[in-house]
């Protein structure tokens, strides 16, 4: 089983990383992005981010998952963060998906956030509904047809929050 260490993100880390991410974007089905990042785009995103996260599976030196954490809004809501997770096609439904999640709440308290808000998670993305119930998580209603899918198909959302 993986050895997973979760490490800040260092500009070096853009080519593979870069993989991992735009595999989520392109499949369409969980990040509301459209466009994939090139090194010039990703480096620049992850490095804006309050915190990226990087999991390392150190026993075979591969890159196997991304995370982003940022303010959710501004002024009198900047205390709330979101986030964005990405998991290597290879590895899915081995538990680095819940890794970060947990090592994002972890740091997120730490640099002051007080609570992670989930604006859009897809209702058709059962990995993730099923690990934030877990977690302890939230659910704020439903957003019907909130999430354009690849085929042109909408989707309903399902917000989420945690007190950190």
């Amino acid at each position: 089983f993986m050895n997973i260490e979760i490490r800040p993100y260092e500009s070096a880390d853009i080519g593979a990383v870069l993989p991992i991410w735009n595999q989520v974007v392109t499949d369409g089905v969980a990040f509301p992005q459209t466009e994939c990042l090139t090194e010039e785009t990703g480096d620049a995103y992850f490095r804006g981010q309050s915190f990226t996260g990087i999991a390392v599976d150190s026993e075979r030196g591969q890159m196997v998952g991304i995370y982003t954490l940022h303010p959710n809004n501004v002024g009198r809501c900047g205390h709330i963060c979101n986030a964005s997770y990405a998991v290597s096609g290879d590895v899915r439904g081995q538990g680095v998906g819940e890794l970060l999640v947990r090592h994002c709440m972890k740091t997120a308290k730490e640099i002051g956030f007080r609570i992670l808000q989930f604006n859009a998670v897809v209702k058709t993305n059962a990995a993730a509904l099923h690990l934030y119930e877990k977690l302890g998580f939230t659910q704020l209603g439903v957003i019907p047809g909130g999430f354009r899918l690849n085929d042109e198909r909408y989707e309903d959302i399902i917000p989420h929050y945690i007190v950190l």
